[in-house]
């Protein structure tokens, strides 16, 4: 059957925050023994994927400070998902229209990383099932496999052992993130490993009674205005003794009106304050956003949604 070069394809790539992030230890593999929450919000990039003739994969973006290279995660699974169609003349072009900030602590990179796998699947008629591309997701990167389904999930191991969470949250977010700050989210973990880990592997016993405690108690909606919910980020032990736009994000953040919680997210920088929905954060940002301006960070309201990488 002959491809047309007029098959277009575009993805929806939302990004995620973590209601939990919790390091029980190192694993044998070199990563760390995780138990996290992971949400999904409506900060979204937008990808298209069109055929070309020429069997190149070929990348391009309107955000002039990514690498458009094969390091990007992109074209890392637009060249897995090639190689295991052992079809050389298979190509595409790619355009990722960029609005979820670059080494912010919101997955960005694994987001469209997902959005690609599920992407091309369909763009070049691959028919793989969710087994294989589940595991193409995992060697991409540990939070690649979350966004395949996404919504609120337990991510357990690395990231890549998922269990959906029927949170039905409905909450509103406010994001801040200094500009000029990006942070490595390997270097974060090793600077936690050496200051918090033993030289010894997590223990599977302990490994179970932490995920079984987390699956318990989750993140519970209280439905109490005064209630705040303490979010455990143990990267924020490092990061916010490290970064002074974080602590300071956080301590605006915490002082917000009807904010009823407050994290950094993954390996930081952004942080985020919860609402109980997201008219309540539309109001709160509106009154805050000079302040916030003031203070030099770039602000975001958006909402929680249920589902990860969707096509339109």
């Amino acid at each position: 059957m002959s491809r047309l070069s007029t098959n277009k394809i575009c993805v929806k790539s939302p990004a995620k925050i973590n209601l939990h992030l919790e390091i029980i230890g190192k694993r044998e593999d070199g990563y760390h023994e995780l138990a996290m929450i992971m949400q999904n919000i409506d900060l979204s990039d937008y990808i298209e994927f069109e055929d070309n003739l020429e069997g190149q994969i070929k990348l391009d973006s309107d955000c002039k400070n990514l690498s458009l290279n094969d390091d990007n995660l992109i074209i890392k699974a637009a060249n897995y998902l090639k190689e295991i169609s052992n079809n050389g003349k298979l190509g595409t072009n790619i355009f990722l229209r960029k609005n979820i900030p670059i080494g912010a602590g919101l997955a960005g990179g694994s987001s469209n990383a997902a959005a690609t796998l599920l992407g091309l699947n369909k763009l070049w008629d691959l028919k793989l099932d969710y087994k294989t591309i589940l595991s193409l997701s995992a060697r991409l990167g540990s939070d690649v496999p979350f966004f395949l389904n996404g919504g609120c999930q337990f991510c357990f191991g690395r990231g890549e052992i998922l269990e959906k969470y029927d949170s039905k949250f409905e909450y509103g977010v406010i994001l801040l993130k200094n500009p000029k700050i990006s942070i490595s989210t390997a270097d974060t973990y090793k600077k936690y490993s050496r200051e918090f880990c033993s030289k010894s592997y997590a223990e599977n016993k302990k490994i179970n009674l932490i995920r079984n405690d987390l699956r318990i108690k989750g993140f519970h909606e209280f439905n109490f205005p005064s209630q705040t919910i303490k979010i455990k980020n143990d990267l924020q032990l490092i990061v916010e003794k490290e970064n002074e736009s974080v602590k300071l994000a956080l301590n605006l953040l915490s002082n917000l009106k009807n904010c009823f919680s407050f994290s950094m997210s993954g390996s930081g920088p952004t942080c985020f304050a919860l609402f109980k929905d997201l008219n309540k954060a539309n109001q709160v940002f509106e009154e805050n956003q000079k302040m916030f301006n003031k203070h030099g960070f770039e602000a975001w309201v958006c909402k929680f949604i249920n589902s990860g990488i969707t096509f339109l």
